[in-house]
């Protein structure tokens, strides 16, 4: 008399995983992701290896994640793995000021974001 199991929010051939608290702006965020989608994670890893952007350590560490789950929760084989869509979400924003001249304040503001990286098995012949 359980609760019935939830269904997957992902297809069979799916895996995903989500960032959250990333600290820069879903702007900055978008150009890293946009560099990796629709590639062969092998190829994506090393272009976020080999990125100059501060953040890519951290969408390379979602999609090391995207593909552990790939491998272990749904048994699918990481060589034919592809990214097939990554998406930047805002996250909350820090205010934060600074005095200025003649008694003003200048705002300061400090966004966060988060990603989500969603990976898909797809066979050599269509890749």
């Amino acid at each position: 008399m359980g609760k019935d199991k939830n269904p997957r929010r992902v297809a069979d051939n799916e895996a995903m995983a989500v960032s959250r608290m990333l600290r820069t702006s879903p702007q900055k965020l978008n150009l890293v992701a946009a560099m990796i989608r629709n590639k062969p994670v092998e190829k994506a890893l090393s272009d976020l290896t080999f990125s100059k952007k501060r953040i890519a350590d951290d969408v390379k560490k979602t999609l090391q994640s995207a593909i552990a789950n790939a491998e272990n929760n749904h048994g699918l084989d990481v060589d034919e793995l592809v990214v097939a869509e990554a998406w930047v979400g805002k996250n909350l924003v820090m205010k934060r000021g600074r005095p200025r001249a003649r008694g003003r304040f200048g705002k300061i503001l400090k966004p966060f974001s988060q990603v989500t990286i969603k990976v898909r098995q797809v066979e050599e012949e269509q890749a």
